[in-house]
């Protein structure tokens, strides 16, 4: 009898301790998802990373082999119906670009990192394409430039890059292409175009059938 009573002692304990390790677990984990600083690699051999600015101007080139890139926090207050204030945790517009050991902080501006071998077909910007309004350009006058060189494109789909305001930047056509959401890189968009990586940091794109051109 007194072997039985140790043993649901024994039990109550373990079950007691595993309880509290999980809660806590459960707090931290969740501290941890709120306050988590995003941080992603690029996957490749290496990268050349081209900035511009808001109206697809080109500021800066750049080229690495080990990228990595993080979303540098910010903390918030909000307040509850009995006015209470509420600390968190948001993203800045800043986020930290690390090549090859050495930093770029930017923040708002327009990035694209093209892994080796990826290659746009056309570079809008060499025309300095500008529109009628304001510097945005509507999708008809992207459709137009885009046909003026649609015999460079011998694929597919075609990949239009743009500006925040809608200035076509570059072009890129392949036979596969897709995109996903990378849920350990802020605000980034990446495409895959017959097998090479395309990541793009605040910019418009669309994808396009070749045919419809």
């Amino acid at each position: 009898m007194r072997k039985k009573k140790i043993a649901a002692m024994l039990l109550s304990v373990t079950l007691l301790i595993s309880a509290t390790a999980l809660l806590s677990g459960c707090s931290i984990g969740g501290l941890d998802s709120v306050i988590n600083e995003l941080h992603g690699s690029l996957v490749g051999n290496s990268y050349t990373i081209d900035t511009y600015d808001n109206y697809g101007n080109k500021t800066l080139e750049t080229t690495g082999k080990k990228i990595s890139i993080t979303g540098n926090k910010i903390e918030t207050i909000s307040y509850d119906e009995s006015g209470k204030a509420i600390k968190g945790y948001d993203l800045s517009s800043v986020i930290t670009i690390t090549i090859d050991g050495k930093e770029i902080e930017s923040c708002g501006d327009t990035c694209i990192f093209m892994q080796d071998g990826l290659n746009p077909e056309v570079d809008f910007t060499e025309e300095a394409i500008q529109s009628s309004s304001s510097g945005i350009t509507d999708s008809a006058a992207v459709a137009r430039y885009v046909n003026k060189y649609k015999n460079y494109f011998g694929k597919s789909r075609i990949v239009v890059i743009k500006s925040q305001l809608g200035q076509p930047i570059t072009a890129f056509s392949g036979d596969n292409v897709y995109w996903e959401i990378p849920e350990d890189l802020p605000k980034m968009t990446k495409l895959m175009i017959d097998g090479k990586a395309l990541y793009i940091h605040r910019a418009n794109y669309q994808i396009i059938d070749s045919k419809l051109l």
